[in-house]
């Protein structure tokens, strides 16, 4: 009979006590997932997995070492934990290594309201193929479309468990269910590629497959006869499926261990604007049935709510225990972490503050620029916020979509970028990044 992951996790805790560890971290993950591709109405391929990884951390005095394995042997716990404290006394003293205070460590969570796993069965791979081909389907079905590259539905299910020697025990699950496809237009050197895809954590809150082939084949039609824009400088939205990528950038330059390395555009910008005064940024690491949810963090602590952009005011770092003492700080309970790696911090679900129009109402406002669908490639300097990308999507003259536009650049510096934003009214509840369309005026336009 297989052990359950707490009792794995325990029995890593005791094996590096054995081995010599003064203190240690102990991780299981067990995961199922099931994929069908489909490709011209017929199966592709199936496949399904399942497994477990188990991960050890062992402190020895100031130095640290991580191990993994997918072996859940007896024989094999008991190397990784000899091999981790053996590896440890030869690596390099670092005294910001610790783990949590007892005191401070996450109880009595309640994991059924973040909604993050789904009672409901596994599907049947006959459901997840019907999936595919009725999305493949519907993408065909638009005109303009001439063909749909593999479409694929899956399921996945994972579960995990963290146990530390400062007393800490806790795990949580959650799953997945998705249809993603990808659509192409025209023909030859003419041909143009958009995808769709959709993912929910409850089975029932997908969209129909059909809808999510449709979108996929409406979006690869509307890009027939893409050309590229002027060069200029010209007002920029940046539509809802790659506005998060902005704040994106913004997370990554309060991340602590950018702010530790001082590799951050924003590294002395604390307490300083660095939005619009009347937006913020929210971290929810509580919301219902969002992918970034969790009740602690992976060092045990509990996980709050809080503002990382308060009325435009950067209010601190994103850190884990180590960073924070690297940066004279405590730890924002933001530690992520995985069986092969010690932890690192990192944000869970976010929502920038909305706009009150829409992205239709924004066009028509700049009259003329450029609406971003699609973003390729980056050169974005973390250190200095000098932001250059390749881009795609539609040119916008009279406040309306004139033509599909390909083969562009956008750049700018985010540090004035950020401050420029405007959001619009368009952000998906479901996502764990709740962006809405951005709309950023004066970005310099390299096209034809």
């Amino acid at each position: 009979m297989q052990a359950s992951l707490d009792t794995l996790t325990q029995q890593l805790l005791e094996a590096a006590k054995r081995a010599g560890a003064d203190r240690a971290d102990a991780m299981a993950v067990q995961g199922t997932s099931l994929s069908i591709d489909v490709l011209k109405g017929a199966l592709e391929h199936a496949e399904r997995s399942e497994g477990i990884d188990i991960g050890l951390r062992v402190m020895v005095g100031d130095r640290q070492a991580n191990v993994s394995a997918s072996d859940i042997s007896e024989a094999t716990i008991a190397q990784m934990a000899e091999r981790a404290v053996a590896m440890a006394k030869e690596a390099p003293e670092d005294p910001t290594i610790r783990q949590a205070d007892p005191s401070r460590l996450a109880r009595d969570w309640d994991f059924d309201a973040l909604e993050i796993m789904d009672p409901s069965a596994e599907p049947d791979p006959a459901a997840l193929e019907a999936d595919a081909l009725g999305a493949e389907a519907a993408a065909l079905a638009v005109q303009g479309v001439s063909q749909v590259q593999s479409t694929s539905a899956g399921y996945g299910r994972t579960d995990i468990h963290m146990a530390f020697s400062n007393g800490f025990s806790g795990g949580y699950g959650r799953t997945t269910r998705a249809v993603s496809l990808a659509a192409i237009s025209g023909k030859g050197p003419a041909m143009e590629r958009e995808f769709n895809g959709e993912s929910r954590i409850w089975q029932k809150d997908l969209p129909s497959s059909e809808e999510i082939g449709r979108i996929a084949g409406e979006r690869a039609a509307a890009r027939q006869g893409a050309k590229q824009p002027p060069t200029g400088r010209f007002p920029v939205i940046f539509d809802e499926r790659v506005a998060s990528s902005i704040v994106g950038h913004l997370l990554s330059a309060i991340n602590g261990t950018s702010i530790v390395r001082g590799s951050s555009f924003l590294r002395d910008k604390l307490g300083q604007i660095v939005l619009p005064e009347q937006l913020s940024i929210v971290e929810d690491p509580h919301r219902p049935r969002a992918t970034g949810s969790r009740p602690f963090d992976g060092e045990g602590l509990p996980t709050t709510k809080r503002a990382w952009v308060e009325n435009g005011v950067l209010t601190g770092w994103v850190t884990d225990l180590s960073t924070a003492a690297k940066l004279g700080t405590t730890s924002t309970a933001n530690a992520g972490r995985g069986t092969g790696s010690p932890p690192g911090p990192g944000v869970s679900n976010v929502t920038l503050t909305p706009g009150d129009i829409s992205p239709k109402e924004m066009m028509r406002d700049i009259g003329t620029g450029l609406l971003i669908t699609g973003l390729i490639g980056s050169t974005v300097n973390m250190n200095t916020g000098d932001y250059s990308r390749g881009a795609s999507g539609f040119w916008v003259e009279n406040g309306e979509i004139a033509y599909p536009v390909n083969e562009c650049t956008v750049a700018g510096d985010l540090n004035d970028m950020l401050k420029r934003i405007i959001p619009a009214n368009d952000a998906e509840d479901h996502k764990s990044r709740r962006v809405p369309s951005l709309l950023i005026e004066g970005l310099t336009l390299a096209g034809s």
